[in-house]
């Protein structure tokens, strides 16, 4: 049997397949961040992303919007966007002066703030063992930034505090998963986040070369196609699978780190990322599983 036709009967090296790619298109796309550094204003280049990203999406944005939306959906729409936005300016000043490999690692605190998140504002139940993963995701974030043992510099507080952000942008997206059409939701966010960014962009706008241009419509491009096989992965196979392979995220990046930035591989962020990923894959995987137990009592 060839390996393409293995490949099409079986959903779970589908959703393997997706979530390695994924891996790929993200960190191309921290790369290209990385490399403009602070040459271009951090809320500058996020803004010119996302503006490329909703020149993307606009086609099925027009074409999928509704009829009629609520001022409460319309609120959602208007606080991600916000709060997004403001994360991912934070996320571009980070890239600009720390390792992508630490970047990456300190991200993946963002689902262990989502389910603090998901216990505070949907009412879901924090169990005894839910806890312990996030003890445990935190604690792995202290290996990275070994406070005490090292000075904290702005580009790590600067990350670290764009993952609460990413949390919320993704509980309210969960939130409007419930009522509204998914094209609405990604084409509101990037259009949300371009309009949010827009004041600040003007005030430390720098005119960007054509290079730069170029560099950040390919951004665009790889964030569109790396949201479009992280939500192929999913749906392909149980995230208890395809949530550990979000590792190779950081085995990338500390590739890319060291063979193109000649960035030294720090094994305290190798640890730190590692406890982060097995925190927050057992945190998925009792979700899953309590939600499974939740459809059989139903």
């Amino acid at each position: 049997m060839s390996p393409i036709k293995i490949i099409r009967e079986n959903r779970n090296i589908q959703g393997v397949c997706w979530m390695v790619a994924s891996s790929f298109l993200f960190v191309a796309m921290t790369g290209i961040v990385r490399y403009l550094g602070s040459s271009i204003p951090a809320i500058e280049a996020a803004f010119i992303r996302y503006a490329f990203g909703l020149l993307l999406i606009l086609p099925l944005l027009i074409r999928h919007w509704p009829k009629q939306t609520s001022r409460k959906v319309f609120g959602l729409y208007s606080a991600r966007a916000l709060v997004h936005g403001v994360g991912v300016m934070l996320w571009f000043f980070a890239m600009a002066r720390i390792p992508i490999a630490e970047v990456t690692a300190i991200g993946y605190v963002s689902p262990v703030f989502v389910t603090i998140g998901a216990a505070l504002f949907l009412g879901e139940k924090l169990r005894v063992r839910r806890i312990v993963g996030i003890f445990i995701g935190l604690l792995g974030a202290f290996i990275i930034l070994r406070p005490g043992f090292q000075e904290l510099n702005v580009g790590q507080l600067a990350q670290l505090c764009a993952a609460p952000l990413f949390a919320i942008s993704f509980l309210v997206a969960k939130k409007l998963t419930d009522t509204e059409n998914t094209y609405v939701i990604v084409g509101m966010l990037s259009l949300g986040c371009t309009i949010v960014l827009l004041p600040g962009a003007l005030l430390q706008w720098r005119a960007p070369t054509i290079e730069e241009l170029s560099w950040l419509m390919l951004t665009a491009v790889f964030a569109t196609l790396g949201h479009y096989t992280l939500t192929k992965a999913f749906t392909a196979a149980p995230i208890t699978l395809t949530q550990p392979l979000g590792f190779l995220q950081l085995v990338w990046a500390a590739i890319l780190g060291m063979v193109v930035f000649n960035e030294a591989v720090d094994p305290f962020v190798i640890a730190g990322g590692t406890i982060i990923i097995a925190a927050t894959t057992y945190i998925s995987h009792r979700e899953l599983k309590a939600n499974r137990t939740a459809r059989k009592e139903a």
